[in-house]
Order: C-alpha cells, then sequence, then structure tokens
C-alpha cells in the first residue's frame, strides 16, 4: 500500500511539472506578443492583457518550484510531508493575481479621469490589436483546457487555480475584443482604458476566490460534506463499532488527513479492538481516495458520554 502510495505521489509530482511547463511556455509566448503589440499600438486594454498572462509566467515558475519542494520526504521537521507549500503557494498566486488586476484598475482609472477632463490622448484602435487578441483568446483557450485536466487528474490546487485564472483570461480577452471590436466601428478609442477597467475587476474577484479557498484549507477546514458521510459510512461497515465521533478532516495539498473516535465494547481486548480499528481504517482508504493518515482512537462505549469536554470534531448527527 506504501510503495502504491509512493508511486502514485511521484506520478503526481510529473504531471505538476508538465503543468507547470505548458504554462509557462505557452504564457511567455502570448505575453511577448501581447506586450509588443500594446506598446506598438498603446492600447492600454492589450498592454493589460500581456502584463496579465506575463504574471502567469510568474505562476507557472512558482508551480515549477513547488513541484520540487513537494517531493522532498516526510522529515521530523515536518512530519506531515510538505504538501501544505502547495497551498501556500496557491495563495501566493492568488496575491500576484490580485496584485496585477488592482495596478490595472489604477492605470485604467486615471485613463479615464483624463477622458472626463477632456484630457484623454486617444489613439485609433489596429486591426493587430483584434488579430492578437483573437490569438489570446484561443492560446488562453486551449492552456486552460490542459490545466484543467492536469489539475483534475493531480486534484492540485495549485494547478486549479491556474487553470481557473487562464479561463478567466479567455473571457477577459473576448470581452477585450469585443470592446475593441466596438471601439474601431463607432470610432470610440476611449472604449479601452473602460474595458482595462472591466478586466481589472474581474481578475480582482478570481483572485479572492482562489485566496479564499486556500485560506480555508489552510485553515484545516473543508466544506464537502460529502467527504464526511463517506467516512461514517465507511465506519458503519464495520460490525462492532458504535457511535464515530469527534471526526477532523483536513486537507493536505492533495491528500486527507483524518483524525476520529470510535466505540467498542467495554470487555474487548486491546488486540481485538486495534484489529477491528484496522478494519476501519482500511474501510475509510477504500471509500475515501488519496488519504495520507488516518488516526483512530479507541474508547469503551459510553465513554464519549462522560467527557463533554472533548466534544470538538463532527459526528454523523452534525452532517
Amino acid at each position: 500500500m506504501a510503495k502504491m502510495q509512493i508511486c502514485e505521489q511521484k506520478k503526481r509530482e510529473r504531471y505538476i511539472k508538465f503543468a507547470a511547463w505548458i504554462a509557462l511556455l505557452g504564457n511567455f509566448f502570448l505575453a511577448i506578443i501581447k506586450l509588443l503589440v500594446g506598446i506598438t499600438t498603446k492600447s492600454l486594454a492589450v498592454l493589460s492583457d500581456g502584463i496579465d498572462s506575463a504574471t502567469d509566467v510568474a505562476i507557472a515558475c512558482i508551480t515549477l518550484v513547488i513541484s520540487r519542494i513537494i517531493s522532498t520526504p516526510s522529515d521530523k521537521e515536518h512530519p506531515w510531508g510538505h504538501g501544505r507549500a502547495e497551498s501556500t503557494a496557491t495563495m501566493v498566486v492568488a496575491f500576484i493575481i490580485f496584485y496585477a488586476g488592482f495596478e490595472l484598475i489604477i492605470s485604467s482609472v486615471k485613463n479615464i479621469f483624463l477622458i472626463i477632463e477632456d484630457d484623454y490622448q486617444s489613439n485609433p484602435i489596429q486591426s493587430i490589436s483584434l488579430f492578437v487578441t483573437t490569438i489570446s483568446i484561443i492560446g488562453k483557450f486551449l492552456l486552460a483546457w490542459i490545466q484543467h485536466i492536469l489539475g483534475k487528474k493531480t486534484d492540485s490546487p495549485i494547478v486549479l487555480a491556474n487553470a481557473k485564472n487562464m479561463a478567466t483570461d479567455s473571457i477577459v480577452s473576448i470581452s477585450i475584443l469585443l470592446g475593441l471590436g466596438i471601439a474601431k466601428i463607432f470610432n470610440a478609442p476611449w472604449l479601452d482604458p473602460v474595458i482595462a477597467f472591466i478586466m481589472g475587476l474581474w481578475v480582482i474577484k478570481n483572485a479572492i476566490e482562489i485566496f479564499l479557498q486556500m485560506n480555508l484549507e489552510l485553515m484545516d477546514g473543508t466544506e464537502d460534506k460529502e467527504l464526511y458521510k463517506k467516512l461514517f459510512s465507511a465506519i458503519k461497515s464495520v460490525s462492532e463499532v458504535s457511535n464515530p465521533h469527534r471526526a477532523r478532516i483536513r486537507k493536505i495539498a492533495s491528500r486527507w488527513d483524518i483524525d476520529l473516535d470510535i466505540e467498542v465494547a467495554a470487555t474487548m481486548s486491546v488486540h481485538k479492538a486495534h484489529e477491528i480499528a484496522e478494519q476501519v481504517e482500511n474501510a475509510i482508504r477504500q471509500a475515501i481516495p488519496d488519504v495520507y493518515d488516518i488516526m483512530i482512537h479507541i474508547e469503551p462505549a459510553g465513554h464519549s458520554e462522560h467527557h463533554p469536554t472533548e466534544q470538538f470534531g463532527l459526528s454523523e448527527k452534525d452532517i
């Protein structure tokens, strides 16, 4: 079992590294062409889209570093392994995305005020901007699709966050394309900073969602009630076990760490109770994939009623 888990973990790390390289090379190409066109045509919307792709390159670099860190075996300083590095890095990704969106909003607001003051030096929308934005939509869609597949395959929060970020980029690029197209048709280049402002709000929204999701994980929380249903269902499949309680499930990167108490007959031998605990552990591992560790505390039947202060965690009635 342990050997199989090690093989699965190594495969997962290879997939994460592969996802990072695809994101790095793809976004590097898109960032270069969008930045060059944005600077050349002085289009704030295209330039901001290029900056967003440049942040994706930075995210891919972070992912590559993290894929190396999480492959490090457990040690005495990190007995739970190094999986939380992935969650921490995903928080960093959220801040990078937030910062890019914030800078975009600041730049666009400055130009919008210039529009209000009739001091905005507009530049005509050029066809090359529309062409590059179209290329960006196609490229980002393909990258998001690949990242989503690899993220689901590995259950990697940082790869899934990157997939979500790139999917958002595709939607943003579509908005930019529509906005620039309308601006060109109606000769309204002032739409350029307005589009950039809306894009900045969208980027910040995406960053906040990623941050909240990772914050819940780093605080050992989970909103997935189905996990607890699977847990208690697995425990009930083992005879001679009663009153499972104080159940706690937390996520360490893509794997689950589970603590719980169970009750057995007070007259049962230690050896028999240990065998029952092993049966419970096996049942849980069959019901819930990617379990890192399970800690089962055995109590004599009725014991929990005499220790109400120990009732932290969940029981079946809480689900």
